[in-house]
């Protein structure tokens, strides 16, 4: 059911979405998605509570489950971001005022970034999509989750430009050339209607070394990015 769920909430969000869409996505009656939850609002937050969490179950909850409160939704969903979407290398890489290797530094970073997005492709595929038409999703998404990672990206671009680690350039700008492209390759490029074959993993490796050259001066504290040693 949550599988069906996700499918029609990535297609056409959750307010265009209806339950016999999910009930024909199942092959099923759409009556007997009701002895399970009392809305498509109940199926779309448990499948939030879902993500990141495989071990969620329906086991000694009351059912048919009730319908939530967008208020709830948008704080479950809040909660399900900050726990399944950390970013540790680029939070220890902003409190860092000098460091050795600026290109590896930056891989990593990338690196997570990429990582994390593909492991959330598909709740934030639903969440996107839902969140054009719902505000208070919108705000979610696009204010708060979109922004806080265009802000932390931009503060950690500029920091290593003042310390010569990278090239001049509109930091906003830079972070926002980051995220861009890790999000096409680790996320959008999948719902491409026809996508072109790549390998998934020469995909994130590519990705990874272009963006983290393109930063990197070729001059950097601690030595010169082209003599350094390239990680494989």
């Amino acid at each position: 059911m949550l599988a069906a769920a996700a499918r029609v909430f990535g297609r056409t969000g959750l307010k265009q979405a209806r339950m016999t869409d999910i009930a024909r996505e199942m092959g099923v009656a759409h009556g007997s998605l009701y002895n399970y939850v009392e809305s498509k609002e109940a199926l779309f937050l448990l499948l939030v509570e879902q993500w990141g969490r495989p071990d969620v179950t329906l086991e000694g909850r009351e059912l048919p489950l009730r319908t939530p409160s967008m208020a709830s939704i948008v704080e479950q969903l809040r909660q399900r971001v900050h726990d399944t979407f950390p970013l540790p290398s680029l939070d220890a890489a902003m409190k860092r005022k000098k460091v050795a290797d600026a290109h590896e530094e930056l891989r990593a970073i990338v690196l997570e970034l990429f990582l994390q997005t593909e492991r959330s492709r598909d709740g934030a595929t639903i969440l996107e999509r839902s969140a054009r038409e719902v505000p208070e999703l919108f705000g979610l998404f696009f204010e708060q989750v979109r922004r806080d990672l265009f802000a932390r990206l931009t503060r950690y671009v500029a920091i290593r430009m003042t310390t010569g680690d990278f090239h001049p350039a509109d930091p906003p700008t830079a972070a926002r050339f980051i995220v861009e492209s890790v999000t096409f390759f680790a996320r959008h490029r999948f719902q491409d209607p026809h996508p072109q074959e790549l390998d998934d993993d020469a995909v994130r490796q590519t990705i990874v070394d272009l963006v983290s050259r393109s930063l990197v001066s070729p001059v950097a504290k601690g030595g010169t990015t082209g003599s350094r040693k390239r990680r494989t």
